[in-house]
């Protein structure tokens, strides 16, 4: 099966700019697109210094959407917008003052590719990050979605009057233009060994895929899976002989020992991770790390907090392909994710398989957690996605507009990102409807609530109002 490969390099222009990020483009341009894939063959498409978010979630959409494995090299830097203290991947009209409405959310990289098949999708992060970001850094991790195996690292901001380059990234590139392709934790373990002293203070990305493999990929090979003693691992579980239940804690081996000697960093799956200070903070030298043997796999379990997504809902259909255990299940019975079914669905063309399934567990989770709660909104985005790609848009937009409406009506925030995200979303499939009488009475509904949340793209509401003006004035 061909794959999708998204090369995005993104910094702001001016003195902004931390990272010379489209300096990579070129060497990984230069390496054939199979190779960059890991497939027979592979599409490439190409993001420089791009302007606008929108402009960006568009292609990510459209990435997103490909039944294939897709691989994502992003090279760039990240800011926090004032508002929500949110990461943000700056673009080249971000400012510090601007990051809300110039740069794009992280959690939008992460909701676009939430619905594809698990193993199917691998990000390659090459990030600096500026001042506020690197001190959020040291309490918070960066999420980039469950589902996803992420290879990289988040560099601190380089000295005054200098602009870094995407190191990582460019040895990334230059091991693949020998037109061999290591397995992906390799890949990402020679770069570091030959980033040598450089990565030197570096936040370590590294979550391996969850074990579906997606199809036409070269088979990775075998990452190694342990942690420091006593290291803490996001959600205050213990790496010490142990990881929680579906979390591969994954530490520096081999040459990156020498190259992060005073931090390490414990990763969780979605591409999270903890930075770990030195010994002076009681932390075992890296040397000593867990054996593979004491960390529990990814397929037997998952992380200790037991996700709402899979908690005490009806099981999937018996044919669905991908099975894991399930947490918190007292008969110990294995169950389905249903998430991976829904994906496998929705590739397959089986949009209402999908849409019963996700209806069963929306309505569980309604049942059991009440119909605000987040358990149940997610499944109520999950269907409206669904819809989405059933080419529904009237149904996509109308489920989009009652998660909104239930999210501000619980209390959330009008600039809170799931209910920006939910109107922006509602907006969007709006304007892939046809039918007259549904655009207007959506558009009536819609403009309501784009008066309460405008979002961050100027002209939303007026938008809104002008397209109802027009169906005034056509009768």
């Amino acid at each position: 099966m061909p794959g999708t490969v998204l090369l995005l390099a993104a910094s702001p222009v001016g003195k902004s700019c931390l990272v010379d990020a489209a300096s990579v483009l070129p060497v990984l341009a230069a390496v054939p697109p199979a190779v960059l894939s890991g497939t027979d063959t592979a599409n490439v498409v190409e993001l420089a210094d791009p302007l606008e978010p929108q402009a960006v979630l568009t292609r990510l959409r459209a990435v997103a959407a490909t039944p294939g494995p897709l691989t994502v090299f992003v090279a760039g830097q990240l800011a926090l917008d004032r508002r929500q203290h949110l990461p943000h991947l700056a673009l080249a009209r971000t400012t510090p003052a601007t990051v809300r409405y110039t740069a794009l959310p992280w959690q939008w990289i992460r909701e676009e590719f939430r619905l594809r098949t698990p193993g199917s999708t691998t990000l390659f992060l090459d990030l600096h990050a500026d001042a506020e970001t690197w001190g959020w850094l040291r309490t918070h991790a960066l999420d980039s979605g469950r589902n996803n195996a992420v290879y990289g690292r988040i560099a601190p901001p380089p000295s005054r009057r200098k602009v870094a380059v995407p190191a990582y990234m460019k040895t990334i590139a230059t091991i693949l233009r020998s037109g061999h392709r290591p397995a992906e934790p390799d890949l990402h373990q020679q770069a570091f060994g030959r980033l040598g002293s450089d990565a030197y203070g570096d936040i370590v990305l590294t979550a391996p895929s969850v074990p579906v493999a997606a199809p036409g990929r070269v088979p990775p090979g075998r990452g190694v899976a342990g942690g420091w003693p006593g290291a803490r691992v996001q959600g205050g579980a213990s790496a010490q002989g142990s990881a929680p239940a579906g979390a591969v804690s994954v530490a520096p081996v081999g040459p990156v020992q020498s190259a992060v000697p005073a931090q390490g960093v414990v990763s969780v799956p979605g591409g999270a991770s903890v930075q770990v200070g030195g010994p002076a903070q009681g932390v075992a030298p890296t040397q000593e790390l867990v054996p593979a043997h004491g960390v529990a796999p990814a397929q037997q379990g998952a992380p200790a907090q037991e996700s709402p997504r899979t908690q005490d809902v009806p099981p999937v259909p018996r044919f669905a392909p991908a099975r894991q255990v399930v947490p918190g299940r007292s008969s110990g019975a294995e169950s389905v994710d249903p998430h991976a079914y829904i994906a496998a669905a929705v590739q397959n063309g089986r949009h209402q398989d999908a849409e019963v399934v996700a209806a069963a567990h929306g309505e569980a989770a309604a049942r059991d957690h009440g119909a605000a709660s987040e358990q149940a909104l997610h499944w109520a985005e999950v269907r409206a996605d669904l819809a989405m790609f059933a080419g529904d848009p009237v149904r996509s937009c109308r489920i989009w507009l009652t998660v909104a409406e239930a999210r501000l009506g619980a209390g959330q925030a009008v600039d809170a990102g799931p209910v920006e995200t939910a109107v922006d979303r509602a907006h969007h499939q709006w304007a892939q409807v046809r039918d007259v009488e549904q655009v207007r009475q959506l558009g009536i509904v819609l403009a309501g609530l784009r008066m309460r949340v405008p979002g961050r793209r100027q002209g939303a509401l007026e938008n809104v109002q002008t397209q109802l003006r027009k169906l005034q004035m056509q009768g």
